[in-house]
């Protein structure tokens, strides 16, 4: 009888290891179908957006909303983001701060990419006034990467810094001030910015619904192959 037992049990344990991985793929096709729809219902928000809705501190946005601010540009003090790359091509994210006033967060505008020359970087492009001024943008976010590096505040900084994928609470941290916890991106039709052309992801729902497809194809599989595995041996026996 104990024999028995040793043989029947990998059979089972075998069915049941096969059912889990036909409910993980199945979760995972749902689970990329669902970014899909986030990603869908995001650029439709982003082609929806044609009017500019005044902003101040304090106010809630949505992801890409349409904004016109006003203040005046910290000029003294920006940030050169390195390794940003766009269309196969290394350059950099010039990011500048802009004062809204009040004592108020500084709210961070990404105002374009510049490639990256041979040649060393030309600082005095980054000049500003000192005016202030309304500028459009929309609301997004700092670039990501898989990998961050810590940054520690330093009083002696020389401006402008160049960082590489920082987070909002490393750029705090070198102004020595608060800053609005999302970033405005500097309008295509404002002066003052360089390259520009927003996207709400390069990773679109397309490829979201490639990948549901797959893990789709492999849960039907896999589960066929239990059904015919199972109807097999039972018809043996």
């Amino acid at each position: 009888m104990n024999n028995r037992i040793n043989k029947s049990l990998p059979k089972w344990l075998t069915l049941i290891i096969g059912i889990f991985l036909v409910l993980q793929f199945a979760a995972l096709s749902i689970w990329q179908i669902s970014r899909a729809l986030e990603k869908r219902e995001m650029q439709q928000s982003f082609k929806s957006e044609s009017t500019f809705t005044p902003w101040k501190s304090g106010t809630e946005v949505n992801s890409f909303q349409n904004l016109r601010v006003e203040g005046i540009f910290d000029s003294e003090r920006q940030f050169i983001l390195d390794n940003i790359i766009i269309n196969n091509r290394f350059g950099h994210y010039i990011l500048s701060p802009f004062d809204v006033g009040n004592n108020e967060p500084l709210l961070l505008v990404n105002r374009g990419w510049i490639e990256r020359t041979n040649t060393d970087f030309q600082y005095e492009r980054l000049n500003l006034g000192n005016e202030k001024i309304n500028i459009n943008g929309r609301a997004g976010s700092l670039p990501k990467a898989g990998k961050t590096v810590n940054y520690e505040f330093n009083a002696d900084i020389n401006w402008p810094q160049h960082m590489v994928y920082p987070t909002l609470k490393d750029i705090s941290n070198a102004l020595g001030r608060k800053v609005q916890p999302f970033v405005l991106l500097l309008d295509h039709n404002e002066s003052n910015g360089f390259l520009r052309h927003w996207v709400p992801s390069e990773f679109g729902p397309g490829k979201h619904f490639g990948y549901a497809l797959q893990w789709f194809s492999m849960s039907l599989v896999l589960g066929i192959l239990l059904i015919w595995n199972y109807r097999k041996k039972r018809f043996n026996t």
